[in-house]
């Protein structure tokens, strides 16, 4: 990417990569040493694994609190933060992280966001969540042009012939959110079942009793169009017979996997898709370069938010090291310090 389409160079302490609850987490532990964090996340919302996958199903293992919910664990952790301030950079991925200084990362998101930090944490849970492709002959093809897996910008499917594809949350929220601006939307999914929330079902049902919108069942088998740009889906309907479903535009929904990803090419150490770090900070091979949460491997190391947390609060004692290499770090306890009290505004 040429340097006159980048935006301008963010410079912050801390560089969280991945805005789960052990990256939430690290922003608190980090706050209360005087460092500043920005989170980049290739979702588009907070939270992590437990705002996408689990949202609304229980946690019975964070200390101290018996039962909560994804969504609340993230809700909560937000509130702590408060005091810290940090910025969020969502739908973005990390596509570059390269040494420029001792210690100073330059890293480079898929949207050209360049970011300078003295500190990376790499807090990505299993990798990054990538959309499941569809097994459609080509569709390869079509791929960033007229086929899509996430809706970055509304605008860019206006007056567009839309078809979207599949039947969970997604698929329905967006066809809610784009009627209003295609110029027309077609919802196909394989059934007449839909796993997605009932208030939006009956919502789709509605827009299409009043031909607003079309719903077809079946499943794609091929597409038509040249140049990466999409005339048509041929579609099998559940009577075996095929049918065109005419579409300049398709959004398919087929849910998301965890894939390492873009992990693979920051250049740190591998092993069995994990990060090896050591225990007494969780650095990775690179110093500067820390791993906290699912992504990191050591031996006795449990997959649970809990030693996440554990993690974070280490990587901070070390992180404060490079941020402040002249500044002697005092211990202190948020119990008993005024200091920390004032940070988190209860002083």
């Amino acid at each position: 990417m040429s340097d006159a389409i980048q935006t301008d160079v963010i410079k912050t302490d801390v560089l969280i990569i991945g805005a789960g609850p052990c990256g939430l987490f690290a922003v608190f532990e980090l706050g209360l040493l005087d460092m500043k964090a920005h989170l980049i996340d290739i979702l588009d919302k907070i939270g992590g694994q437990c705002a996408e996958l689990y949202p609304e199903k229980p946690i019975y293992d964070i200390p101290a609190i018996p039962i909560v919910t994804g969504q609340g664990l993230t809700e909560a952790l937000m509130e702590q933060i408060k005091p810290f301030g940090p910025t969020f950079h969502l739908n973005e991925m990390v596509e570059t992280i390269e040494k420029i200084g001792d210690p100073l990362f330059r890293v480079t998101t898929d949207a050209g966001q360049v970011f300078e930090a003295k500190v990376v944490v790499i807090s990505a849970g299993g990798g990054s969540f990538q959309p499941k492709r569809p097994p459609v002959p080509g569709i390869e093809a079509y791929e960033g042009t007229s086929v899509f897996y996430a809706v970055r910008k509304m605008e860019q499917f206006r007056a567009k012939e839309l078809l979207i594809v599949g039947g969970g949350d997604s698929a329905l929220d967006w066809t809610l959110n784009l009627q209003p601006i295609a110029r027309r939307v077609t919802l196909l999914h394989r059934r007449d079942d839909f796993r997605a929330a009932p208030h939006s079902v009956d919502q789709m049902r509605q827009l299409v009793a009043a031909g607003k919108m079309d719903l077809k069942l079946g499943q794609v088998t091929s597409l038509e169009g040249e140049a990466g740009q999409l005339t048509g889906a041929i579609v099998k309907g559940t009577d075996n017979e095929s049918f065109k479903i005419d579409c300049n535009t398709m959004l398919p929904f087929f849910g998301l996997t965890m894939k390492l990803g873009p992990v693979a090419n920051w250049g740190v150490r591998i092993e069995n898709n994990l990060v090896p770090v050591d225990t007494q900070a969780f650095e990775t091979d690179i110093p500067g370069i820390f791993a906290i949460g699912d992504i990191n491997t050591y031996p006795g190391k449990l997959k649970l938010i809990l030693s996440g947390f554990h993690e974070g609060a280490l990587m901070a004692q070390k992180a404060h090291r490079y941020v402040y290499p002249d500044k002697r770090l005092v211990f202190q306890y948020t119990t008993s310090s005024s200091s920390l009290q004032k940070k988190l505004g209860v002083n």
